[in-house]
């Protein structure tokens, strides 16, 4: 048996791992209990999109494609004094740049506001809802705690039509902000406070990003969710495991309404990235304070802050399959992300050579104004993205990290006196060092072995390193942007207590080195285009790029062998 594939013509076969989620959904589908998938992705825009997400994102569309059902993209639009339409752009924006799409199914909460409100006006005249006219700290004393049972208001009996009348001057507008709410009468004794008498309507009066000024009263998030998924049919509402305490309300809701369907809400574990925050409030607030650049500063978690740094849309899909779905909270390893994107970028990223802190280096023996056009795989890993030709001539720049004029053990670059390989073309020896008045190394004098060429000798001699090089006269100048770990702890949670969460931020997450060098052609790349700088990492074109002003991202490092080797010996 093979379960139904999708429009992308996905199938899943039988012997195939399936997490719970899609136990559930293949049993549903096998006991005749639904005989379709509909899911739905339903942010609320107040705020940008990140990696958490994403992993939400690839759950509810991947489901549905796989059983070859149906994602409606809903925005939960219930709070106008947090929500924007920049919001809802950027959103709409990021599930398509990951790759996919809902064709017509694009629906908000407020297109329902009017159906929730006479759904509300039936809740009311059932009498199993009711005006309360305490304060927001008085519906808190009264609620009572998880060891003591709550304490029902004053205006929890009023009468029916007492009731419907004030709910209906709230709508009018009668009535300030916080001076009434319209509560659910269900029980104050409930072991679960969200069903002690939860607030299901408050007055806002704000304008809307869509309904303007229509509305003065709003529904509640947990109350219209409920609703929203059931007019749309959704089979399987696939929540975060902090919506779980909410699901016996999100059933009454469903239960006591007379909606057309009745979805069952899923939760599975919320994605906890080590070294940063996944809170949308967090993110907001390292925005507005100026901590970072804005919502796509490359070291925030947000999907265009990740796109901005060089990460590919498959990298976060294929993580996203990785981590896979879990009914427990865990942190995961910042470094699975990394590897998913080092993965992808290797096989499609064009080569290139870079040279971020570089040292001149002149070749004494090559012939004055000679330069000789070398031909690289543009990327060994696919042979028919063909070669690239790069000009070398008697002047280059190297890495300064590839001298060192005291060598320390088992590091085999340049050092005087020892030999080693240029990138695709010769042996290069060095002879000695220049220094300024400070002492400092500005320039290297070597020679070069003609017989060589290629990289290879052919008297059998070996060296134990090549390094790479830009030639000097034809090297662009660039700034390249070098980005770190958000946080100096991978797990805020078990930081020391006591202390500011913003105190744990990496002062060292961002290093811009400005005078760098890259080969010739580069300046034609386009914003985001992927490049992997030959033994230093994969890169990307920032769009603060300028005709003559070339801005690089590091997107990940390379696994460097040696830093592993220096760190082992200390």
């Amino acid at each position: 048996m093979t379960i139904p594939g999708g429009p992308g013509g996905n199938s899943r076969p039988d012997s195939a791992p399936l997490d719970f989620i899609r136990e559930i959904i293949r049993n549903d589908l096998e006991s005749g209990k639904h005989s379709t998938v509909a899911t739905r992705f339903p942010p609320e825009p107040n705020g940008y999109l990140h990696i958490g997400h994403a992993k939400s994102i690839c759950l509810n569309f991947g489901v549905a494609e796989e059983f070859g059902g149906t994602c409606n993209l809903r925005f939960d639009d219930t709070n106008p004094t947090k929500e924007d339409v920049e919001y809802v752009d950027s959103i709409i924006d990021a599930v398509h740049w990951l790759g996919f799409d809902w064709g017509t199914r694009l629906y908000y909460a407020s297109d329902y506001f009017e159906r929730i409100y006479q759904y509300t006006l039936g809740l009311v005249r059932e009498g199993k809802a009711y005006v309360d006219d305490l304060t927001a700290d008085q519906i808190r004393e009264y609620r009572g705690t998880l060891t003591e049972p709550g304490k029902e208001s004053p205006w929890r009996n009023r009468p029916v039509e007492e009731n419907l009348d004030l709910f209906e001057r709230m709508r009018r507008g009668e009535f300030e902000d916080g001076a009434k709410v319209l509560r659910a009468r269900i029980d104050m004794a409930s072991p679960n406070l969200n069903l002690r008498d939860p607030v299901i309507y408050r007055i806002r009066h704000a304008a809307h990003h869509r309904t303007g000024d229509a509305w003065c009263i709003y529904p509640m998030y947990d109350y219209t969710h409920a609703i929203s998924d059931a007019i749309e049919h959704i089979t399987h509402s696939l929540c975060t495991l902090e919506f779980e305490d909410h699901r016996p309300l999100y059933d009454w809701t469903v239960d006591n309404l007379p909606v057309p369907s009745r979805p069952r809400q899923i939760e599975f574990a919320r994605l906890n990235l080590t070294y940063t925050v996944m809170s949308k409030r967090k993110l907001l607030q390292l925005v507005q304070e100026g901590l970072v650049s804005g919502w796509d500063d490359p070291r925030m978690p947000t999907i265009v802050g990740l796109r901005r740094r060089g990460y590919t849309p498959e990298s976060i899909r294929e993580f996203a399959a990785r981590i896979g779905v879990a009914k427990r909270e865990n942190m995961v390893d910042v470094a699975l992300l990394e590897d998913a994107v080092r993965d992808d970028l290797n096989r499609r990223a064009r080569r290139a050579m870079a040279v971020l802190r570089p040292l001149r280096v002149v070749i004494e023996n090559y012939p004055e104004g000679q330069v000789e056009r070398i031909e690289i795989p543009v990327n060994p890993e696919d042979a028919s993205m063909g070669t690239r030709s790069v000009p070398f001539s008697k002047v280059l720049y190297i890495e300064r990290d590839d001298f060192r004029e005291v060598p320390p053990p088992k590091y085999f670059r340049l050092s005087p006196g020892r030999e080693v390989r240029l990138r695709g073309t010769y042996f290069l020896k060095c002879g000695r060092a220049v220094k300024d008045a400070s002492g400092e190394v500005t320039e290297l004098r070597c020679t070069y072995d003609p017989a060589t060429r290629g990289g290879s000798s052919p008297d059998g001699r070996k060296v134990k390193a090549t390094i790479h090089w830009v030639s000097a006269a034809h090297a662009l100048d660039a700034e390249v942007r070098l980005y770190d770990r958000l946080f100096t702890v991978p797990d805020l949670h078990d930081a020391e207590e006591g202390r500011d969460w913003k105190s744990y931020l990496n002062p060292d997450s961002l290093e811009v080195l400005r005078g760098g060098k890259v080969e010739p052609g580069l300046d034609g790349a386009a914003p985001l285009s992927a490049f992997q700088f030959e033994r230093l990492g994969y890169f990307c074109v920032d769009p603060d790029t300028r005709p003559g002003a070339l801005v690089f991202n590091r997107t990940v490092p390379l696994r460097d062998t040696w830093a592993r080797t220096q760190a082992q010996a200390t």
